[in-house]
């Protein structure tokens, strides 16, 4: 009886090129109405990621932040402004921004500095090592975060929970701001929502997508409503719906095919192998 050869999916960064010392970060900034804090996230971020380009959109603010926004970018330290001429939302921001984005990478970081850019070095891990397509960083698994809303973590578990079911996957934080995805990834998906309803339609994209997720712990520095928070019940509801919208109602992403996922005869992985044992004596 011949033995079967047997083929298994293979990393290869000789190939690929995903496994590179430093990818590119292209960091998406939806800003409204956040003069307080939108000079120090830009200057957070660019504090911890070296090799990034900032790409803020600006969402017809009303207090002064545009301004700011238009002398951060004159002084060289975000790479790309947009402006909206109207309030359209988080999830239309996030477009604007995308379809500038140039990075291997794409994450969204909100200019509220509710989440820590220190974080998405973590982030940043699984997919320069060539296991991810897609990172999550979850505020439930055990990092620093600020106690508020007994209602808001109820209302998170249950959206994640539901949103898990109609996935099957197994995320603790669908609601998360943080999601740092390979750009080409990102920019196949059809995304359409403009407002808070664009987390679970890219949670629903990607598994949709078959893209590989990982999650990482990430601390969460949560605002009250006295100091600036903007989500409300109502949002809740409408991502209740939004769930079900683009989990069972509306058209489906397209499967992607992660050059590093490919698979590839035994003689390949032996070939891959000995390059790497070569590379590193």
């Amino acid at each position: 009886m011949q033995p079967v050869e047997r083929h298994i999916p293979v990393l290869d960064p000789l190939d690929t090129g995903i496994m590179k010392k430093n990818l590119r970060v292209s960091v998406l900034m939806p800003v409204y109405n956040e003069r307080a804090t939108v000079t120090y996230a830009v200057a957070r971020v660019r504090s911890v990621l070296e090799n990034s380009e900032i790409i803020c959109v600006d969402d017809c603010s009303t207090d002064g932040t545009r301004d700011m926004l238009q002398q951060l970018l004159q002084a060289g330290n975000i790479d790309q402004l947009v402006l909206h001429e109207k309030n359209r939302g988080k999830g239309a921001g996030v477009r604007s921004a995308l379809e500038r984005a140039t990075g291997d990478v794409v994450v969204i970081q909100d200019a509220d500095l509710e989440y820590d850019p220190e974080d998405l070095l973590k982030l940043i891990g699984p997919i320069q090592d060539g296991r991810a397509d897609a990172v999550f960083g979850s505020r439930f698994k055990g990092d620093v975060s600020r106690v508020l809303y007994y209602w808001h973590s109820l209302g998170n578990w249950f959206l994640t929970l539901v949103s898990n079911m109609l996935t099957n996957l197994n995320v603790s934080d669908m609601e998360t701001c943080y999601k740092m995805v390979r750009t080409d990834l990102m920019k196949s998906l059809p995304l359409t929502s403009d407002r808070f309803g664009f987390e679970p339609e890219l949670t629903a994209r990607l598994a949709q997508a078959r893209a590989r997720i990982y999650e990482v712990p990430i601390s969460y520095s949560g605002r009250t409503y006295a100091e600036g928070k903007k989500i409300r019940w109502t949002d809740g509801v409408a991502a209740f719906w939004h769930i079900l919208k683009f989990n069972v109602f509306s058209e489906k992403a397209p499967v992607y095919l992660s050059s590093v996922g490919s698979i590839r005869p035994k003689a390949a992985v032996d070939n891959t192998s000995s390059a790497l044992r070569a590379a590193v004596k």
